[in-house]
Order: C-alpha cells, then structure tokens, then sequence
C-alpha cells in the first residue's frame, strides 16, 4: 500500500504523457537545487560563525536573526538534498522511497514553518524597538527572545507533524491561512514603522534639544528597520508564490502548468536560504564586517 505523504509528492511527478519541455523544466530545477544547497550551506554557516561573534547588534535583533540563519542552514543541509533525491528520481522515471518522501516533506514543513516565524517575530521585534522606545529593553528581554524562538521551533515541528494526520487539502489550506495572516501582519507593522520613524525624526529636528543623540538612536533604529524589511520583501517575493501553489493545488487539476508553477516556487522558496545572508551583509554595517572577519580567519593572508 502506497504511503499517503508519499501519493502527496506523486502527483506532481511528470507522468508518461506530459512532454519533454516539463522533464526539461525538472532537470533545469533539478540543477539550480544542488547550487542552492551549496550556496545555502556556505553562506548562512558564515553568517552563523559572524552572528554569533558580533556585540554590537541588540541581543534581541542578534538571537532573531541567529535563529533565521540557523532555519535557512537546515534548509540547505536538509530540505533541499531530500528534494534533490526526489527530482532525481522522478527523472529516472521512478518512484521516491518512503523514507525519502516522508523525509523531505517533514523537514520542509518545519524549516519553511521556522522561517515564516521567524520573519514575522523579526518585525514584530523592529515594531516594538520604534514604538517602545526606552521601554523596549525593559520589555523586549534576552529570555523573552529565546522563549519565542523555541514556540517557533514547537511551531514548526507541530505543523511538520500536523501534515502527517490531515487530508492534503486541508493542510496545504491550513499553510495558506497561516502565510497570507503572516504575510499581512508583517505588512502592517512595517507601515507603522515606516509612519512612526518619519514622525519620531521631524520631531527630533524640531525640539533641537539632544538632537545628535536622539537623531544617532533614530538613524540606528531605522537602518535595522530597513535592513529587516528587505529580509520580509526577498522573504515575500520567494514563499508568497509557493502559498499561492498551495491554493492552485486545491482548486485546480495537475495539469503539466500546475506542476511546472509547483515546482518552480520550491526552487524559489529554497532561492530565500541563499539570499538572507546576502542581505545581511548589504545592509548591516556590523555584520558585514564579522562577516569579513570570518572569511579571513577561513583564507588567510599570505604576504
């Protein structure tokens, strides 16, 4: 008897009838994984190394950003070798074991579960820093960070479980319920953020009482505010397609064009692993250079 995880991945499997164009379209995919496996693991094990070593940022903001680091690494190590196997073998015309079914579809459940956490409590946390202003160190506590950081984990895992016990359709629902409320609410607090940091500087320009400490803390908190929503935008460009899918899946056949959209949004949500990283480095000032500082301890010098 065929294993339900396993009957949810084979009806995206190119069938007998489906031309060469779609087989083409799953070995173009099949090659741009095992870069974005390479990639990912390179990338966010640095950023991991650098994170970990920097003291300037707030221990907040740096045990967020540790935690999405550490979601998009699983994802390279984990996610993306299991659908590798999966592609692989749907080329060979044969069918994925079990094992490797069940494998990477949990993993994927869990790391993309982490990570839509994860962007979500990084706003919620820039959110805060704006609106609580001296209140935020006295609320927003190393403790309380970390407590959130594992509901996302138990989160995650739940929801990697959840899968496992539900028909297909009510969960790929359940993960498009759950993204689009995600997705909105970071929206939301990134308007306010926006409207709150432009306030907060007219205000600080017109008293012209402490104003270089006042307009320093406000440049810092909007730098962050900044860097952390191109880490939402990239985030929204590459899953916002693969909820989408979810919903196509749902209310539409498995026409070779569903497969192909199904397909490519995994490569693209996989794309999101890769690219964290990089925006890390362009935007934060003290990332960069631990960053920096890691990859010369890796090559050093040689006068």
């Amino acid at each position: 008897m065929k294993n339900p995880v396993c009957e949810e991945l084979v009806i995206f499997q190119p069938a007998s009838s489906d031309n060469e164009n779609l087989r083409s379209w799953y070995t173009v995919n099949c090659v741009l994984n095992a870069i974005l496996t390479i990639t990912a693991i390179i990338l966010n094990n640095v950023t991991i190394q650098a994170l970990s070593k920097t003291s300037l940022l707030p221990k907040p903001l740096k045990v967020l950003l540790l935690n999405l680091a550490v979601s998009d690494l699983g994802v390279g190590l984990l996610v993306e070798p299991f659908y590798f196997g999966v592609l692989v073998k749907w080329l060979q015309r044969a069918d994925s074991t079990d094992a490797t079914c069940t494998s990477f579809l949990s993993t994927l459940y869990l790391f993309s579960a982490a990570s839509l956490s994860g962007v979500m409590a990084l706003s919620t946390d820039r959110f805060l820093a704006v609106h609580l202003h001296l209140r935020y160190q006295e609320l927003v506590t190393h403790k309380r960070v970390v407590v959130v950081v594992i509901s996302i984990w138990v989160f995650g895992a739940f929801l990697s479980l959840f899968h496992l016990w539900v028909s297909r359709n009510i969960f790929y629902m359940l993960v498009v319920i759950i993204g689009v409320v995600y997705l909105v609410f970071s929206a939301m607090f990134y308007f306010k953020i926006y409207f709150a940091v432009r306030r907060h500087r007219y205000q600080v320009q017109a008293q012209q009482v402490a104003q270089n400490g006042q307009l320093a803390n406000a440049a810092r908190l909007r730098k962050s505010a900044v860097a952390v929503f191109y880490v939402y935008l990239v985030f929204l460009l590459c899953y916002l397609p693969k909820i989408c899918s979810f919903a196509v899946v749902v209310i539409s056949d498995f026409s070779p064009s569903v497969k192909v959209f199904s397909s490519t949004s995994t490569t693209l949500l996989f794309l999101n692993s890769s690219l964290n990283p990089v925006i890390y480095c362009w935007r934060m000032r003290h990332v960069r250079r631990a960053v920096l500082d890691v990859v010369r301890n890796i090559f050093p010098s040689h006068n």
